[in-house]
């Protein structure tokens, strides 16, 4: 037997852009949602539901439509890293990165030696495959979120880090580091945004964001690509249409 393939590290290592849904911490969903031909999903163990217990079976569903499954861990410690690998995700997502010596660590967490230092263990992608400590370090998708001015200052130095899939620009919290906290739409903020996207991409890294249906367009233009976006999203904002069109009138989205 051989590795299932990571598809999002596949596209990106052939320049290509992928598509990143969120919100659908439930196998169930994943099911319903895995027709729409997304690349990943985002599993929520940083402000959501999602505990380790939940990874073999919401990982499994995004293996039937052969979408990765990527989880946003909630610290930066190489053991939850490695256990979240164990437990069968294909990718892991790590918050408030703000130093290199930070990445390193999510590096080390998250790749066997010789690249770092995650416990010999096989993980449920590994059943059958025989050699999977060999390979497993090139079918694991890494990522670390910017979402912290100091990051921004300290960006440079994160982006020598090697063994990163993606750098991704997280606008609420980077918002609420420089003073603007529930203003991500506030011009320093969206400058700031921009201006450290195209950092990554000069650096020729593969840099990532939170989207929607009205600035995909603009972060797909400038050259982003890895597309995140949430279903609650796409939840209220279909509900308020739906809503508008029965009654021929505006209706306030929450």
């Amino acid at each position: 037997m051989v590795m299932r393939p990571n598809r999002i590290k596949q596209k990106l290592a052939q320049g290509e852009t992928v598509f990143v849904a969120g919100g659908l911490n439930d196998p169930d969903l994943i099911d319903q949602f895995g027709t729409v031909g997304f690349d990943g999903v985002w599993l929520e163990a940083e402000h959501g539901p999602v505990d380790f217990a939940d990874l073999s079976d919401l990982s499994r569903a995004c293996d039937v439509w052969g979408m990765t499954s990527i989880v946003r861990v909630n610290q930066n410690e190489q053991s939850v890293i490695y256990r979240s690998l164990d437990r069968g995700v294909q990718g892991i997502c790590v918050p408030h990165v703000n130093t290199r010596e930070e990445a390193e660590n999510v590096v080390a967490g998250g790749k066997f030696a010789p690249l770092g230092q995650r416990g010999l263990f096989v993980s449920r992608q590994g059943y059958g495959v025989s050699d999977y400590v060999q390979v497993a370090n090139e079918h694991t998708l890494l990522m670390v979120l910017i979402e912290d001015i100091v990051a921004v200052r300290n960006l440079d130095e994160i982006l020598e880090v090697d063994h990163i899939d993606v750098f991704f620009v997280a606008p609420s919290d980077l918002a609420a580091s420089m003073g603007h906290i529930g203003d991500i739409n506030n011009p320093e903020v969206q400058e700031t945004i921009d201006q450290t996207l195209a950092r990554i991409q000069a650096r020729g890294r593969v840099a990532g964001t939170l989207t929607t249906n009205d600035n995909v367009s603009k972060y797909a233009a400038a050259g982003v690509r890895f597309l995140f976006s949430l279903a609650g999203h796409w939840i209220t904002s279909g509900a308020t249409e739906f809503m508008r069109r029965a009654t021929g009138s505006d209706v306030e989205s929450v």
